[in-house]
């Protein structure tokens, strides 16, 4: 393909895209195939010789299409919004067609020198401390990681070198694996497998601490939990608050857990990928109070920010502590600017060493539509989520389960566990909305997750016909 072929065929795929996302609504949100169908789709080997074009995109309807679930279709309702726009599509094509691995600044020094910038800007529309943010003298700043999941690894590593660094200097006697054996973590138990999937690749002990009937988890959980380990000679080390837990969007108490941590000598990492978005918006800035206390936060802009995946947005207070445990150097990605103080390699920062130009879809996003652009994106998510909060209160049938704070509403029939699970089943089968449940105090629960970029009331008004619909009918069966 030429470059001329390229303009052409260029020019079809964005009409193409434009399409798909004009008139998703018409899609089924669901699939309805079954596991393997793909298979029988395409030859079992790769072409020997070139096919046309042509044939290529015809495909893209009969092999991919109806394999596909519309993550951005107003009817999708499951798990938490993937963000999606045309400015960061096209910053994507960008980040493409340029190509660089942005180990470090010499590898292609806007890639790494935008990034910063753009972490500085979205860390100011948080408002977060000062110490956060990396400006031209500080010793905090941001990276952005492809998952929440990946910066909670991170966190924890950096946690358990800082830790081994610091009980290895008081005492040189000690081994790594004797520290290791002793080393314990916490997290909510409301918080993502992502948190107890980041201890067992980190070799440390994982404890879940309480939630209360809020779903939150505050400090005299976890103190109670620090001091029963510490009697029986563990060594806490690392603690994971979530804002926006995942299956109720429930809110830790870090102005309470931020200190203990403190005084503990503790790392503390805030997980806040879904909620985080939210931060932006003055009247829920609140929920961040506390971050002060925090080593570092993470959320995700590729959720709920306009932002196509991956962009995960990550800050320390000091980098020293993130490089000083993941920092190789070989000669050959050495490069002469790199102790002159001004440049950052975010190799160091993050578990794989290559890295794309994600940095761009952050500043075409933050330039076309402003901050008070994505303060109404937000503000409308939030606004659907309390009609559809108030649709559920006023059908006695149903009861909310958990507080509507953001874009989740987390509801139920009133009645055991298997009649919502068939209510859930039946609906998914369906396949007109999508939604994904959750288990809040060991009731089976139905989470409903405002994400698509394009849904409006009239899309809930439907979603809520469709779901009392099949609760009528169900109703029924049971009475007869």
């Amino acid at each position: 393909m030429d470059p001329a072929e390229f303009r052409r065929r260029g020019k079809e795929m964005v009409d193409y895209i434009a399409d798909y996302l004009e008139n998703i609504e018409g899609r089924q949100v669901y699939p309805d195939v079954v596991p393997g169908y793909l298979r029988n789709l395409i030859p079992d080997a790769a072409p020997e010789h070139p096919e046309a074009y042509e044939e290529i995109v015809k495909d893209i309807e009969r092999v991919i299409m109806p394999g596909v679930t519309h993550w951005q279709s107003p009817y999708f309702y499951a798990y938490f919004p993937t963000g999606s726009s045309f400015p960061a599509m096209l910053a994507d094509m960008l980040s493409g067609a340029i190509g660089c691995i942005g180990f470090s600044w010499a590898a292609s020094p806007a890639c790494t020198e935008l990034e910063t910038v753009m972490l500085d800007w979205l860390g100011k529309m948080l408002n977060l401390p000062k110490e956060f943010l990396a400006g031209t003298e500080g010793q905090g700043g941001g990276v952005i990681q492809s998952t929440a999941s990946e910066a909670t690894l991170v966190a924890l590593l950096a946690a358990r070198t800082k830790i081994l660094k610091r009980l290895q200097a008081e005492n040189p006697g000690l081994a790594e694996p004797e520290i290791f054996s002793k080393l314990v973590a916490y997290s909510s138990d409301q918080a993502h497998c992502s948190v107890e999937r980041a201890g067992l690749i980190g070799g440390v002990k994982m404890k879940k601490i309480p939630s209360d009937t809020k779903f939150s988890v505050g400090g005299e959980a976890l103190s109670k939990l620090i001091e029963e380990d510490k009697a029986a000679g563990l060594i806490p080390f690392y603690c994971c608050a979530t804002l926006g837990t995942t299956p109720s969007c429930a809110f830790d108490n870090i102005m309470e857990i931020g200190p203990i941590c403190n005084s503990e000598n503790m790392w503390m990492h805030i997980d806040a990928a879904y909620a985080g978005s939210a931060f932006i918006c003055p009247e829920f800035r609140h929920l961040l109070n506390g971050v002060e206390f925090a080593d570092s936060f993470n959320f995700n802009p590729h959720k709920w920010l306009l932002i196509n995946f991956d962009c995960s947005a990550m800050w320390v207070k000091k980098r020293s502590e993130i490089i000083g445990a993941f920092k190789m150097d070989p000669l050959y990605l050495q490069h002469d600017n790199q102790d002159s103080g001004l440049v950052t390699d975010y190799r160091h920062w993050q578990i794989p060493l290559g890295r794309r130009f994600r940095s761009l879809k952050m500043w075409f996003v933050f330039r076309t539509y402003g901050l008070k652009g994505l303060q109404e994106y937000i503000r409308k998510h939030v606004s659907l989520a309390h009609e559809f909060e108030s649709l559920v209160r006023q059908d006695k049938r149903f009861e909310i389960c958990g507080d509507v704070v953001l874009g989740l509403v987390c509801f139920r029939l009133k009645g055991s566990n298997g009649l919502n699970e068939k209510l859930l089943k039946t609906i998914n089968n369906g396949r007109k909305i999508h939604m994904v449940p959750c288990y809040l105090a060991d009731s089976f629960v139905l989470r409903f997750a405002v994400c698509g970029r394009t849904t409006e009331s009239k899309h809930i008004q439907l979603a809520w016909e469709n779901i009392t619909e099949i609760a009528t009918e169900i109703l029924q069966e049971l009475q007869q």
